[in-house]
């Protein structure tokens, strides 16, 4: 039976990937600073709680998980802002 339960959770997983990338290739230039805004704020709630779970006193798989969970939602939110920077300063005027 568990078996089944992982490959469904395979096929999700596939699926999330497929359905992300239609998402992000429709956006338009116009909707892309705002968006980057948005999952710069979802990447900061996945570091919270990749913090709580990096965080706990016993040394774990779930402890190192949450360590690199950590480490790349962290260079994930530095990345966004620093791309929606670069955008906002194309618009400004010279």
């Amino acid at each position: 039976m568990e078996g089944v339960g992982l490959l469904m959770l395979i096929y999700v997983f596939v699926l999330a990937i497929f359905v992300g990338f239609e998402l992000i290739t429709k956006v338009p230039p116009t909707l892309h600073t705002p968006l980057m805004s948005g999952s710069n704020a979802i990447s900061g709630i996945t570091i919270v709680g990749a913090i709580l779970s990096a965080g706990l006193h016993e040394f774990t798989v779930s402890t190192i998980l949450g360590l690199i969970a950590v480490i790349f939602a962290t260079i994930n939110v530095v990345g966004g802002f620093l791309v929606t920077d670069r955008m906002l300063k194309m618009f400004k005027k010279k």
